[in-house]
């Protein structure tokens, strides 16, 4: 496969860009003041996010007899970016970005949401609406678990109205998740979230697969400083 075609895959599930302030959905709310999505995100650790000083990390995808790989190192206090590939490096701020950051910070923001999707729940908390199913087959594991669907907003970010359907169990960790392009029906890709490690309090999966077998993806490298 041509690297091209790799990089639109890697890209498939580009979101939104981030915010930075929880909000509480008014359709569904637990615990007598906090939403599913935030149970989500304290059971893998948010609480813990605002002590971290860099985080470093290898995205890598293997599809067929294909690999592709590129690695980030993060300031999130700075909000400073350092993008390595195989062939360039490329340092820059978020709050400035000419053409040439811009694009690559497309990838960055795929690449941190696969890493940190529970945690950007928090962090595009304005940018998308909720729903929470208390019981649904998982797509792969065909237990039945919880179900959280989020819709992104029409406008804005890198692929706005996009749709994702998070599958957990009572801890709120999350075991599996469909991503639906345009909020269609029908699944754009399904994968696990699988190989869970424990940083600094964090619970970061560390490998996502198809059911066939077909993909993987997974982080490699895995650093967080604080």
């Amino acid at each position: 496969m041509k690297t091209l075609t790799l990089l639109s895959l890697s890209f498939l599930m580009v979101l939104a860009s981030c915010k930075s302030e929880p909000k509480t959905s008014p359709t569904t709310e637990v615990s007598s003041e906090r939403s599913i999505p935030e149970l989500i995100a304290e059971a893998h650790g948010y609480q813990n996010w605002s002590s971290v000083k860099q985080i470093t990390f290898m995205f890598n995808v293997d599809r067929d007899s294909t690999h592709f790989e590129r690695s980030w190192v993060w300031k999130p206090k700075q909000n400073e970016i350092t993008a390595i590939s195989r062939t360039d490096t490329l340092s820059y701020n978020r709050k400035s970005m000419d053409s040439i950051a811009q694009k690559t910070n497309g990838g960055f923001i795929n690449d941190r949401y696969w890493l940190l999707a529970p945690f950007n729940l928090m962090w595009d908390a304005n940018n998308y609406t909720f729903e929470h199913t208390e019981s649904d087959k998982a797509p792969i594991s065909g237990e039945s678990m919880q179900k959280l669907t989020i819709v992104y907003a029409n406008e804005g970010g890198y692929t706005p109205g996009d749709a994702y359907d998070f599958y957990f169990k009572d801890d709120y960790i999350i075991r599996e998740w469909t991503y639906r392009k345009a909020n269609q029906e029908e699944p754009s890709l399904v994968t696990t979230w699988e190989d869970y490690v424990k940083i600094n309090g964090m619970q970061i999966s560390q490998s996502h697969k198809k059911a066939d077998g077909s993909f993987h993806l997974y982080f490699t490298e895995l650093k967080v400083e604080d």
